[in-house]
């Protein structure tokens, strides 16, 4: 069967789809993106994801084609069309189709919408058994990382510097700080067992997998510190791990080839990832 995505209000065969050379997403990478796991063929956490995707549209001045119940009933179509038990939800809103124009296009241009699935491994990823590899590199990134942008040419040149590596992520870092993953929230674990992040601001993305994490631990009575950190820290760190949509919980166990810990996924690490699954198959 025919994988089917969503393009500007049909549903349509992966191989029929198509988007205008003109369109800014394109051109400019002028517009928003947003994804969210699926697990037994449920969004998960989804309304936060839609909530950001709204906050990141109306920061660069893209009217939200939909409302969170129209979003969600796409999704949930979408998910149901192409059977998909486990993996991901693409959303894609551009600024639309208009002559090439750094500014906007004239008011009232619709926005281009696309949408599609990504059969995955993610709640079962052999990875968080035996725990990834990331590298350090310098953030490359503009000032507004807060928004969830389709311009991603940094990340890009940052995620295949780890594969080059052979490791699973690259920790970006700037001023001597680590900002965050190339498509994730980087946390560590001090030795007297404080959960660490970088707090939100222009410099990151606020993640969703984080602020459920954060919940989730302070609800199980653990302590979480908003601070930043430096890799140097990080290596001295009892634990470490990063957080997505795609990945959930998932443990560090080296960094620029030094181990963390005991290169092994830690007990806490663990328990966490645990925590986040539990509430993830809850729904």
């Amino acid at each position: 069967m025919s994988r089917i995505v969503y393009v500007n209000g049909r549903f349509v065969p992966f191989e029929e789809a198509t988007i205008p050379i003109m369109d800014r997403g394109f051109l400019f990478a002028d517009g928003i993106y947003e994804v969210s796991a699926v697990l037994n063929g449920r969004l998960v956490d989804n309304e936060a994801h839609l909530a950001r995707l709204d906050r990141s549209l109306s920061e660069i001045g893209i009217r939200n084609p939909h409302t969170i119940a129209e979003w969600t009933r796409l999704e949930e179509e979408l998910v149901t069309r192409n059977g998909l038990s486990e993996g991901l939800v693409y959303m894609e809103v551009t600024r639309g189709v208009a002559e090439r124009d750094f500014a906007f296009p004239p008011e009232g241009t619709p926005p281009t919408v696309v949408m599609f699935t990504q059969a995955k491994t993610v709640s079962s990823n052999p990875l968080a058994e035996r725990g990834a590899k990331v590298i350090s590199v310098e953030d490359l990134r503009w000032k507004r990382r807060d928004i969830k942008s389709v311009a991603l040419l940094a990340q890009v040149l940052a995620k295949q510097q780890a594969a080059a590596a052979g490791v699973a992520e690259a920790w970006m870092h700037e001023d001597g700080l680590v900002t965050e993953g190339g498509s994730s929230t980087a946390f560590i674990i001090t030795e007297d067992g404080r959960i660490v992040t970088r707090p939100l601001s222009t410099a990151l993305l606020p993640g969703i997998t984080r602020r459920a994490v954060m919940r989730l631990a302070e609800e199980n009575g653990l302590t979480v510190e908003e601070r930043a950190f430096s890799i140097e820290e990080a290596l001295q760190a009892s634990e470490a791990f990063f957080t997505s949509a795609s990945a959930f919980v998932m443990p560090v166990v080296e960094i620029d080839g030094q181990r963390v810990g005991g290169g092994q996924p830690g007990p806490m690490t663990r328990k966490l990832r645990e925590l986040y699954l539990d509430m993830a198959k809850a729904g």
